[in-house]
């Protein structure tokens, strides 16, 4: 990464387009969903992305720690691999099943706001301020609104309240990993980015076995969404993820987390015709507010730089 953040044009130009990417990955899970069960979703999704990276990576030289790790940095690297893929992919594709692609999209703003406490005990320099405090809890309350409330129709006969549950899960498990990622020694992102991807798979793809049975060749419509999910919004948008965090910097990056909400659910009314009620906006507002609120500092500074 850079000394000092370089933010340009093709800076802005690439976080909006992996803010439109993943905020229609959860429209396009949707209609994977038809065709292929979840686990089998996970997996192929993950293993997919995992061949491509891998390719990616070895081109690259299979570059990874500058020093030998020890057991407890490759601990904390299978933990990773797991909670950044494998268990959030499954849990997404499984809570889909019950809630729309809006709802799981704001679920996904809960990211930076669970990752507040985490930081303050976890990462040096991460102290929970009141600021962020009150952000932190202006955001939980959208939270709550979002899974409490009927934020959503069913895509099916009814809502599941584990549904939400999970979709929330998930984001927990992003926050969980993005903490300990922090902790990791000096690394090369693109050898990261593929370990994590080859241990997911590694972890997904067994269980998928075990829970789900042995894969059905899905039909040709679930082949090519398939492909594009482990293409697109999994290895190629990793791809240039690194990219900018390693010019533009970590908390440039974040301002992912308010175009995926948005996304989400603006592409979920448009295309998938899903329902807008107002407590699911409500609790947008709320969540987007208090990730506004709690990174109001870092962000300042950040568009003085810009």
């Amino acid at each position: 990464m850079s000394q000092h953040p370089q933010i340009t044009a093709s800076s802005w130009l690439m976080i909006a387009i992996l803010g439109v990417t993943w905020g229609g990955t959860f429209l396009v899970t949707e209609i994977a969903l038809e065709g292929i069960t979840p686990f089998w979703l996970a997996a192929a999704r993950i293993g997919f992305a995992a061949l491509l990276m891998t390719a990616f990576w070895g081109a690259m030289g299979f570059r990874l720690f500058e020093s030998p790790p020890d057991r407890r940095v490759w601990g904390a690297t299978l933990f990773i691999g797991a909670f950044s893929s494998a268990v959030p992919f499954v849990l997404l594709a499984w809570g889909q099943q019950y809630v729309t692609a809006g709802f799981a999209g704001v679920s996904m703003a809960a990211v930076a706001l669970i990752v507040l406490p985490l930081a303050h005990f976890l990462v040096p320099g991460e102290t929970l301020t009141l600021r962020k405090g009150i952000g932190f809890v202006i955001g939980f309350v959208g939270v709550c609104i979002l899974i409490g409330g009927q934020a959503f129709d069913t895509t099916g006969a009814r809502l599941e309240p584990l549904g939400r549950i999970a979709c929330v899960g998930a984001a927990s498990c992003y926050a969980v990993s993005s903490v300990v990622l922090r902790r990791l020694p000096a690394v090369d992102a693109i050898g990261l980015s593929t370990l994590l991807l080859l241990i997911g798979m590694g972890v997904v793809v067994p269980a998928a076995f075990i829970v789900e049975g042995p894969p059905v060749l899905p039909d040709n419509k679930t082949l090519w969404v398939l492909a594009f999910l482990g293409l697109v919004p999994t290895a190629a948008a990793s791809l240039l993820r690194v990219l900018v965090v390693r010019t533009a910097g970590p908390v440039f990056m974040s301002l992912v987390n308010y175009q995926v909400p948005v996304w989400s659910v603006v592409m979920g009314a448009l295309l998938l015709s899903e329902p807008l009620p107002p407590s699911l906006l409500w609790a947008m507002i709320l969540i987007l507010s208090g990730v506004g609120l709690s990174q109001y500092g870092s962000l300042s500074r950040l568009f003085r730089r810009g």
